[in-house]
C-alpha cells in the first residue's frame, strides 16, 4: 500500500528525504500525515522519523541550504524548512523512564522500538519517500477499520502519559467507526487509570478537550467519557446529555468547541481548561444569555453574531426544542441595529448615576421589545 499527496511530491520534502537517505540514514513519514493520507483526510503537519541523530540531521540540512530550528532538540526533534515547507524531523526513540506526564527517552536506530512507544496503532504507521507504507506493529488493519486501539497493553500505554486517556476519546470521535463502538479494552484501561488525570496540567487537558469538542460529532465519545467517570474529572459538574441534541441542531454549521463547551456546563472552564481571558469571557456571556429571555435579535445586538448563535442553539438543545423561526436572520437584524437613544438625548436633564440608570432602563425596554421600540417610544 502506498500513500500520495501534494505534500509528498513537494520538492522540498523529496529533497530533504534524499539528503538523509543519501547519507545512509532512514527518512520515514510517520504518524498523522501517514494516517490522514491513508484516510483521504487533509494533512496539516509533516513528521519524519529517522535513525540520524539530531546533530546529523541539522548538519546535513544546513549543508543542503535548508533552514533548521532546534524546536525540541532535547527530545530529538528539529524543524527543517525545505523550500518553504516545514518538516518535524525526529530521531527514532525508546522510552527509558515515564512518570505519567513526560518521558525520558533514548535515541534508537530501530523503527520497531520507535513504533512501540507510540500511543495508538493508527499512529504507528510509517511511509518511505515513495509512499510505500511500513506497518511495524500491525496498525494498518485497525486504521482501515477505523478502530482506535492502544499500542500493546492499553494500561501500560496510559501509565506512560495519562493524557492518552483524553486522546483515546478524541481519536475515537474523529477517526473511529461509530457503528463499531469504542474499543472495550481501551475504555476499561481509561476508567481504571482515571486518577492519573489529576496530575496533568490544565493547559494540556484544555488543549486536548478543544480538539475533542471540535470534532464533527463528539457526542458519543463524550457520553462514554461521562459514563466512565472521566468527564467529571476534567470538568466537574458537567452534563453531556444535551450535547447530542446540540450537534443535531447544528446541522451543517461548522463545529465550534466553544459552543459545545457551553452546553456541557459544570464549573468555570476558564480555570479547568486554562482558557484565555477572551475565551472565558465569551463562555460566561453565552452561558448567561442561554438563561435569559432575550430574543435572537436582542442577543445579536448584545453579543454579536457568533456568540448569539451559540446561545440560541444551546438554549434550544437544553429545552429539546427547535430554535425560533428565522433565528439567523433575526440575529443579523440585531447585529445591524443601533439603539435609538443615546446619553445626549437625556442630557443635561440627567447626569452621573441617574443618567446611567436611565440608559440601562431604556436599553432593557428596547431589548424586551425585540428592538422595535422607536426613539419617541423610549423617551415617552
Amino acid at each position: 500500500m502506498r500513500i500520495s499527496g501534494d505534500w509528498i511530491d513537494h520538492p522540498g520534502t523529496q529533497a530533504l528525504c534524499a539528503v538523509l537517505t543519501e547519507a545512509g540514514y532512514q527518512a520515514l513519514f510517520v504518524g498523522g500525515c501517514v494516517r490522514n493520507a491513508l484516510l483521504g483526510v487533509a494533512v496539516a503537519d509533516i513528521d519524519i522519523a529517522t535513525d540520524a541523530r539530531p546533530k546529523n540531521v541539522s548538519d546535513l540540512a544546513e549543508t543542503a541550504g535548508f533552514h533548521v530550528v532546534p524546536t525540541g532538540i532535547e527530545h530529538g526533534t528539529v524543524t527543517v524548512i525545505a523550500q518553504g515547507l516545514a518538516h518535524e524531523v525526529t530521531t527514532f526513540r525508546r522510552d527509558v523512564e515515564t512518570d505519567g506526564r513526560r518521558a525520558v527517552v533514548a535515541f534508537s536506530t530501530d523503527v520497531a522500538e520507535d513504533a512501540a512507544r507510540r500511543d495508538l496503532t493508527m499512529n504507528a504507521l510509517y511511509a518511505r519517500a515513495d509512499g510505500a507504507v511500513l506497518d511495524p506493529l500491525g496498525g494498518l488493519p485497525d486504521l482501515m477499520a477505523r478502530r482506535v486501539r492502544f499500542v500493546g497493553e492499553a494500561e501500560a500505554r496510559i501509565r506512560e502519559d495519562y493524557l492518552r486517556i483524553l486522546r483515546f476519546f478524541r481519536f475515537h470521535a474523529v477517526y473511529g467507526d461509530p457503528a463499531a463502538g469504542i474499543d472495550a479494552e481501551g475504555l476499561a484501561a481509561c476508567a481504571a487509570n482515571a486518577d492519573g488525570i489529576e496530575g496533568l496540567s490544565r493547559e494540556r487537558i484544555g488543549a486536548e478537550m478543544r480538539k475533542l469538542l471540535g470534532a464533527r460529532d463528539p457526542a458519543p465519545a463524550v457520553a462514554t467519557m461521562a459514563q466512565a467517570g472521566i468527564l467529571a474529572r476534567v470538568l466537574p459538574g458537567s452534563d453531556a446529555k444535551a450535547l447530542s441534541v446540540l450537534v443535531h441542531l447544528e446541522g451543517d454549521l461548522a463545529p465550534r468547541w466553544q459552543r459545545r463547551l457551553v452546553i456541557l456546563g459544570g464549573i468555570d472552564p476558564g480555570d479547568a481548561f486554562r482558557l484565555s481571558r477572551v475565551e472565558t469571557g465569551s463562555n460566561t456571556a453565552v452561558r448567561d444569555a442561554v438563561g435569559s429571555a432575550l430574543t435572537p435579535a436582542a442577543l445579536g445586538w448584545k453579543l454579536g453574531a457568533e456568540q448569539a448563535g451559540d446561545a440560541v442553539l444551546c438554549r434550544a438543545a437544553l429545552f429539546e426544542t427547535l430554535p425560533p423561526e428565522h433565528w439567523q436572520s433575526e440575529i443579523a437584524r440585531g447585529v445591524a441595529s443601533t439603539i435609538p437613544v443615546t446619553a445626549a438625548d437625556l442630557m443635561p436633564a440627567l447626569q452621573g448615576p441617574a443618567l446611567g440608570k436611565k440608559l440601562r432602563e431604556i436599553e432593557a425596554r428596547w431589548l424586551a421589545s425585540n428592538l422595535y421600540l422607536r426613539k419617541s417610544d423610549l423617551l415617552a
